[in-house]
């Protein structure tokens, strides 16, 4: 009963998502305000609906109704109860329902808090938010209906990917998808805007805090699914250039251009066609990240499925928003005129840089992505291409990216001088080359990745401390702390970039890695580190049975940590899985994996010690909290067009 009133509850939220998406619309083309405003009514009641539809399927895998067949092909009585929750998602056709629900929330919430909006601007938002919502709620329904009901229902289901039965996996799909359907709301605002020939500083204002918050949202996402892969796949990687991975990171690329060029907008009223285009483009490439992961086209350790026949009907709704969207604005670009005029040295010029970069980085890793796949196609080759390829094109670009960003934040406005902006940054210049002086005396065969890297990323910590301090005007601490939220946010993000940076860099030039055969009570060295293998133990969990290995490790003659890695083998699926033991440190590291059993006796046990590893995830969540502060400035929950009501042009009267 429960699956059937989930089922009843997604059809009726499609129903009232066709309403949304035609309604408004017409009422915003004839002026019929009565129609404009059951927008907002009509938002509300699909997140009811899909809250509904959602709960009764997690419900039923809560309770393991394994008639429900979702639940039988991806639960299991014995598995813990965060996980039944999490293989909610754990799926194709679950994320998908979550996916849906984020976009009605997402679709909701613009309904709420868009009071400050013209009407017509506001109906057509949500109308193009609706058509989004109803695309995706057809893809589910007539191809991959979570609520499906099996005849027979067996005792006991298949479980879940014992991969994703962890806690990062739990927490990372959540954060990732209110990131790529966040950006569903940018794009809504662009084709809004396009239909209504409407694109100037109060759009702009309108639109910055919707993709601001996707941008945080996949920051975490991203950050979360990264650290998953450094401690659950066992090789001891935070990045591998996965082409699922990719899929999240080109939308965040733009997202983060999107953010700097809406800034010129709003300040300038210049750059309108550019920030259109990429409100659409980021959109559009987290469209594509939906294809890439479920079409089948490309391999993955964390695709949700590979059936072609839903990838076409994916790749049906990519092709008809993206392809809608750009032709629309190949019809409105030239009505778009930029009203600032700047110097290319200026603020909006180092904008249009730092645009620029990200844009041309986000294609180098889409044509990384998707070139293997297109040389099969066309040529018939199988091709790899990993991460060789992408660290040496992609670098250059985020190089050139940390070196002008400090720079560009103190520039003014319209016209610059470079001598004076690089007046205030020759405190964090001495810095830098003093952290660069440092890294170079106790680099191990003078590594050159690890000075630049360390320079660059100190080179942008201290030119956002240094950009706080500009804005103070030199007047004190008292002063600083009135300073605007959005410039602390601004400060903190690029801080947390910075720290990134410092953090890759180090620990590819100095993680030290053993690999070998060990025996009982033998004990090895790594780095500076002695351990010992003690013993090799039955650990058995709820619903899988383990070989635990109990590993000391000291240094100096001081006991440091006791790991305990293991060897899994989840016996529903039969599958096998690694779980790294990690003693995380703020300046390293430890980082212990066990092999099997060797036919002459000993383990194999692969050791390594990672500097400054928890400083990626350390800059990662700064980036995000950055970006939370940010949207705490009031003048993003202010309505720009409220508070600028000149800049309207009077409409004439029929």
């Amino acid at each position: 009963m429960i699956a059937e009133l989930g089922h009843f509850a997604l059809i009726l939220a499609f129903m009232v998502g066709i309403y949304q998406m035609t309604v408004p619309m017409i009422g915003a083309a004839k002026g019929w305000h009565g129609w404009m405003d059951s927008a907002r009514p009509a938002a509300l009641a699909q997140l009811v609906l899909m809250a509904i539809s959602f709960a009764a399927l997690t419900v039923a895998f809560v309770t393991s109704d394994f008639s429900v067949r979702l639940v039988y092909e991806n639960s299991h009585t014995a598995k813990p109860l965060i996980y039944k929750i999490s293989g909610v998602w754990g799926n194709h056709e679950g994320s998908m329902l979550l996916w849906v629900l984020i976009l009605a929330l997402f679709g909701a919430a613009a309904a709420l808090f868009g009071g400050n909006l013209p009407p017509s601007l506001r109906a057509r938002v949500l109308g193009v938010q609706a058509s989004v919502t109803v695309a995706f709620y057809a893809f589910i329904i007539f191809t991959s209906n979570p609520f499906w009901r099996m005849g027979n229902p067996p005792f006991d289901g298949r479980d879940l990917n014992p991969l994703l039965q962890d806690p990062g996996l739990a927490f990372h799909p959540p954060f990732l998808y209110l990131g790529y359907v966040g950006l569903s709301m940018a794009f809504s605002f662009a084709v809004a805007a396009l239909i209504e020939g409407r694109v100037d500083a109060a759009w702009a204002r309108w639109v910055r805090p919707w993709t601001l918050a996707a941008w945080v949202f996949l920051t975490i996402g991203i950050a979360l699914g990264s650290w998953w892969a450094y401690y659950e796949l066992g090789w001891g990687g935070f990045w591998f250039w996965d082409p699922v991975e990719n899929a999240s990171f080109m939308p965040w690329l733009l997202a983060a251009a999107l953010l700097h060029s809406a800034i010129v907008v709003e300040k300038r009223e210049a750059l309108k066609s550019w920030t259109i285009l990429l409100a659409i483009m980021a959109f559009g490439f987290s469209l594509i990240g939906t294809f890439i992961v479920r079409s089948g086209l490309i391999t993955s350790v964390h695709s949700f499925a590979n059936d072609p026949e839903r990838g076409i009907f994916i790749l049906a709704i990519l092709v008809f928003f993206t392809g809608g969207a750009l032709t629309l604005y190949a019809v409105r670009a030239p009505t778009m005129i930029a009203k600032g005029v700047f110097s290319p040295v200026s603020r909006e010029g180092a904008l249009v840089l730092n645009n620029a970069l990200l844009a041309v980085s986000c294609f180098v890793v889409f044509i990384g992505t998707m070139w293997p796949l297109i040389a099969e196609m066309v040529w018939g080759r199988v091709l790899s291409v990993g991460p060789p390829f992408f660290n040496q094109a992609f670098t250059p670009f985020m190089v050139v990216l940390a070196l002008a960003l400090p720079i560009g934040s103190i520039m003014p406005w319209k016209r610059g001088s470079m001598a004076r902006s690089l007046r205030p940054l020759l405190g964090p210049l001495i810095l830098t080359g003093a952290i660069m002086t440092l890294v170079f005396a106790v680099s191990t065969g003078h590594s050159a990745l690890a000075v630049i890297g360390a320079g660059l990323g100190s080179w942008l910590v201290f030119g956002a401390l240094a950009d706080l301090w500009q804005r103070t005007g030199n007047s004190g601490a008292a002063r600083l702390l009135r300073l605007p939220r959005a410039d602390w946010g601004k400060a903190v993000a690029h801080a947390g970039l910075g720290i990134t940076f410092i953090a890759v860099a180090l620990i590819q030039a100095w993680q030290v890695e053993d690999v070998r055969v060990t025996e009982i009570h033998q004990p090895f060295r790594v780095g500076s580190y002695d351990l010992v293998l003690r013993e090799v133990v039955r650990a058995d969990g709820p619903n899988f049975y383990a070989q635990q290995a109990v590993i000391e490790a000291s240094r100096d003659g001081r006991p440091v940590a006791t790991l305990r890695p293991e060897k899994r083998v989840y016996p529903v699926q039969g599958m096998p899985t690694t779980e790294a033991a990690i003693d995380y440190g703020f300046w390293r590291d430890l980082y212990v994996v066990l092999g099997d059993e060797q036919p002459g006796g000993g383990w194999a046990v692969r050791t390594y010690v990672k500097p400054f590893a928890n400083w990626i995830w350390g800059g990662s969540i700064l980036m995000a909290l950055g970006g939370l502060i940010s949207l705490t400035d009031r003048r993003y929950r202010v309505a720009a067009g409220a508070a600028r009501p000149a800049r309207r042009e009077p409409v004439p009267a029929e």
